[in-house]
């Protein structure tokens, strides 16, 4: 594990903390300046997770699982819960057990375990899914496809080769559903091979769910409850259901493919007229209704995913953002902003009441919008994030944005994206910690419980989250807090640790019903007597994007907050709390090495697209903020401050500063910020390419130049989720701009006359990073 461990900040268990190390009252934690949180990715794959083919031994006061914590007595077959030392004995299978006969979670290097359970099983939790109907017994995956057809004859080109690619990738047995939209919603009945047949809804009213099913012909009185409580099944039955239903619209896609491929090779554009100067009538907001009912109908509580690609503006019926005239501007930051978007709020209020309904199904909304305008992610981003879906945002169904991250969705292997369903999160923690809430892909379920905090961050009120969706990278920020009362610094002489336990409850792509049980230690450490061993367990990397996420969320709920000043004011306590310095003299002022890139990443948050919107759409922020929220550290911490690494004859690639002093004529900068990736040729290098020289036998190093930043920018594409746009440009071109947005203007038009010949400069009145550090020393040493 050490060769892993080295590489691997995250380890076994998946998790990182701003602090690894815990002042002991709430005073104190407010002292530390950034939040007490901790960044976990669920069901992040690792070799070393042993699965264990029982059910877990859980504490019968706070049903905290069995961990390697745990005090053992091997005599009395007891074993004492570290969380509220409560004494629980051993059941008659353990009888074998001895400190050297241990069951594989109590050894001290699992501290992350995961069971297979049987999927009737109820592991003594009073969990949300225990209350799932039976129907949730099958373990085929569902994918229900919901395509706008308002678009040219292009795009939806595009649109159905990638459909069709997608069908050939998804596992036989994967039930496989079909809606498309336009002016009107239509569901295509795919269980009728002789001829096309479809369901039409009007697109302009909200249609309530019994209106779905009754039009769909699945209103059959008595047939549910008989169902749910294991009674008759009807005669025609398939895949365990009856015939009436399900496998008229959702079948196995061995069955459909063909059936599939013919609905694509007859489906035109929306043939409903536009009259000039409009917008193309089009109904997401009823598409996505009828979408959800119809799955909620069928298979409630089965993993279930709705996949929507949208190529436009709702303009019609519920979820609308904009009028159909075209004279009327699509919603800006601005409009927002002054609430000058008529449409907005009770769009968002309509996406809200169907992640609602979806959560209680257990189904995720994923969206793959591809569009030069605005399409409505912003309103949409509630019901995708609180299913945990998937969100990609490109500019054309034909760019490589789109084709390739669609086409990941269903891959296998190595490229897969391991999708997981109907997930629930349990936190247990020691006394006097207290859960604030989550950011991340999730949505509360509401459970109390003496760990959960006064005050609400995120996804919060609760002890327990529900994840219809999540993905080997899917990650959580949890926010936690201290109990008010100074007892926390009696337990210091029974148990100088705190613990935490994340349990995480999914069905794997397999259908196997999992349950991950991560369980983590820190110290508890007197803060007031000496702060050293609070500021050796800093994380600044965790730390930068726990702000980031923390920044991203004041924005969109709370009126009028201003980031960068917000942003500012922290980092100025943070530095005047944890500096070396004189009073009053800035020249005096060090940082630990501990905080010292801990200012960079602040400076490059404050100029990055989660908090400077002008130049974004609501849309493009939407999305930015949805992924932010959902990568590990490492990708998010790229997002804030991407990376930068130099190629040239004389030395091997290497990371260089992010600053327009990198630039040089005879060298190629890469630089990764997640979303894009920028191939940047100096000028020198450029003239040479264009002469031809890489094609003379004799430059074959300058040919192996110029490829070496392309192998490497392959690499990262081919790891990442959504796939990113790769921009590749030389020096004063147009798209050159894609690079000199990122880096620190240390040289702009106001100080050209410094700089060196041939040097490029910024035209920005951005304050570099040198003199927003100036100020920062100045005010961190004020008295």
């Amino acid at each position: 594990m050490s060769e892993m461990a080295s590489t691997d900040p995250e380890g076994i268990d998946g998790v990182r903390m701003t602090w690894n190390a815990w002042p002991r009252t709430k005073v104190e934690a407010s002292k530390c300046v950034i939040p007490l949180a901790a960044v976990i990715s669920p069901i992040r794959p690792h070799p070393e997770i042993p699965t264990l083919p029982y059910s877990p031994l859980r504490c019968k006061t706070c049903s905290a699982v069995l961990n390697p914590f745990c005090r053992v007595d091997f005599a009395a077959k007891i074993w004492i819960c570290p969380f509220c030392f409560q004494r629980n004995h051993f059941p008659p299978h353990y009888a074998m057990i001895s400190d050297t006969n241990l069951p594989g979670e109590l050894y001290p290097n699992y501290t992350t375990v995961q069971y297979s359970l049987p999927l009737s099983a109820n592991p003594n939790s009073a969990s949300a899914f225990d209350s799932l109907p039976a129907s949730s017994a099958t373990p085929a995956p569902v994918f229900l496809f919901v395509l706008d057809t308002c678009m040219i004859e292009e795009e939806m080109a595009f649109v159905k080769s990638a459909l069709r690619r997608a069908i050939g990738l998804l596992p036989e047995n994967a039930l496989v559903g079909f809606v498309s939209y336009g002016t009107q919603v239509q569901v295509h009945e795919l269980g009728f091979s002789d001829m096309s047949k479809v369901y039409v809804f009007r697109g302009n009213k909200e249609i309530g769910k019994d209106q779905i099913l009754e039009q769909l012909g699945l209103g059959v009185p008595g047939r549910r409850p008989a169902l749910a409580a294991g009674g008759y099944q009807p005669k025609a039955v398939q895949n365990g259901f009856p015939g009436s239903g399900i496998d008229r619209f959702l079948l196995p896609a061995s069955e459909c493919e063909y059936t599939l491929n013919s609905v694509l090779d007859e489906l035109q554009t929306d043939q409903w007229p536009v009259p000039p100067g409009s917008r193309a009538s089009r109904c997401t907001g009823v598409a996505l209704s009828v979408a959800s009912g119809l799955l909620g109908a069928c298979l409630p509580g089965t993993g279930a995913r709705i996949i929507t690609l949208v190529g436009g503006p709702c303009t019609e019926g519920p979820g609308s953002i904009i009028s159909k005239d075209m004279s009327d501007p699509v919603r800006s930051h601005k409009d927002l902003d002054k609430d000058a978007a008529p449409y907005f709020k009770k769009a968002v209020k309509f996406y809200d009441s169907l992640a609602k309904q979806l959560v209680s199904q257990g189904h995720v909304l994923d969206v793959f919008a591809s569009a030069l305008d605005q399409v409505g992610v912003a309103e949409m981003k509630v019901a995708i994030e609180k299913t945990g879906g998937l969100v990609v945002l490109s500019e054309s169904f034909g760019h490589s944005v789109f084709k390739d991250s669609f086409k990941r969705v269903f891959e296998e292997g190595e490229q897969s994206l391991g999708l997981c369903f109907n997930g629930t999160l349990e936190i247990n923690c020691s006394k006097d910690i207290k859960i604030q809430g989550i950011i991340g892909p999730c949505t509360s379920l509401e459970k109390k419980g003496p760990a959960v905090a006064d005050t609400v961050v995120g996804e919060g009120n609760t002890t327990e989250w529900k994840m219809c969706g999540l993905d080997k990278s899917t990650c959580l920020t949890v926010f936690f807090d201290l109990s008010a009362s100074d007892r926390s610094n009696t337990p210091g002489a029974v148990n100088p640790q705190l613990y935490l336990q994340f349990l995480t409850r999914y069905q794997n792509t397999d259908g196997q019903m999992m349950l991950r049980v991560t369980t983590v230690t820190r110290a508890w450490i007197e803060t007031a007597v000496s702060t050293e061993e609070l500021v050796q367990g800093f994380d600044q990397e965790t730390a930068a994007v726990v702000m980031a996420r923390k920044t991203s969320l004041k924005m969109e709920s709370e009126e009028s907050f201003d980031a960068t000043r917000w942003l500012d004011r922290t980092l100025i306590r943070l530095c005047s709390k944890f500096g070396d310095y004189r009073k009053d003299d800035p020249s005096s002022f060090t940082l630990n090495p501990c905080f010292s890139l801990f200012p960079q990443f602040m400076f490059n948050l404050r100029r990055s697209q989660f908090v400077q919107v002008f130049n974004n759409s609501p849309d493009e922020t939407a999305y930015f903020r949805m992924v932010l929220n959902r990568e590990n550290v490492t990708n998010a911490a790229v997002m804030i401050q991407p990376s930068l690494m130099a190629y040239s004859f004389n030395s091997v690639p290497r990371p260089v500063l992010l600053d327009v002093a990198s630039i040089a004529a005879d060298q190629i900068l890469l630089l990764d910020s997640y979303f894009s990736i920028v191939i940047f040729h100096g000028m020198t290098i450029a003239q040479w390419r264009n002469m031809g020289y890489q094609n003379q036998p004799e430059h074959a190093a300058f040919s192996q130049l110029l490829q070496a930043p392309h192998a490497d920018a392959q690499i990262i594409i081919q790891e990442r989720f959504p796939v990113p746009r790769l921009v590749v440009c030389d020096q004063h071109g147009s798209q050159a701009r894609f690079l000199l947005a990122k880096l620190n203007p240390s040289a702009t038009y106001n100080n050209a006359h410094e700089m060196a010949v041939g040097s490029d400069i910024i035209f920005t009145d951005d304050v570099s990073l040198q003199v927003f550090f100036e100020h920062l020393q100045r005010l961190a040493v004020q008295s």
